[in-house]
């Protein structure tokens, strides 16, 4: 028996069909148009929207201030440091580490840490 070549082709054609057509269904269900309004209630907490404490400022700013000050308070946390670190050495004389020194100078890389991490923020 000979196959009629465009009945095969025909076949082909809606069994690849038959298979395709629900992975694009999928896909449109996975990824909406981007164009079409979102359904349901509206986003409650929009970022650009800067919430206001109860004494009527800005919460916002009173961050941004509170950092400030916590990064002004681990800057000079940090000058202490450096200082007693190099009287230590100053005191411990020539080709002597003291241990202090090496756990001062942990302390001031845990500060320095803190304080970029604050400043990029």
């Amino acid at each position: 028996m000979a196959y009629h070549s465009n009945h095969m082709s025909r076949t082909r054609r809606a069994a690849l069909l038959s298979l395709t057509a629900p992975l694009l269904a999928s896909a449109t269900q996975q990824f909406p148009d981007p164009r079409q309004q979102p359904h349901g209630p509206p986003e409650l907490n929009k970022p650009d929207q800067d919430s206001k404490l109860p004494n009527g400022k800005s919460q916002k700013d009173a961050i941004a201030k509170q950092n400030h000050e916590a990064a002004l308070k681990d800057a000079s946390d940090l000058v202490q440091a450096a200082k007693s670190l190099e009287e230590e050495l100053k005191g411990a004389g020539n080709y002597v580490v003291p241990v202090s020194s090496v756990k001062r100078t942990e302390e001031i890389e845990k500060l320095a840490r803190r304080i970029r991490g604050r400043l990029k923020a």
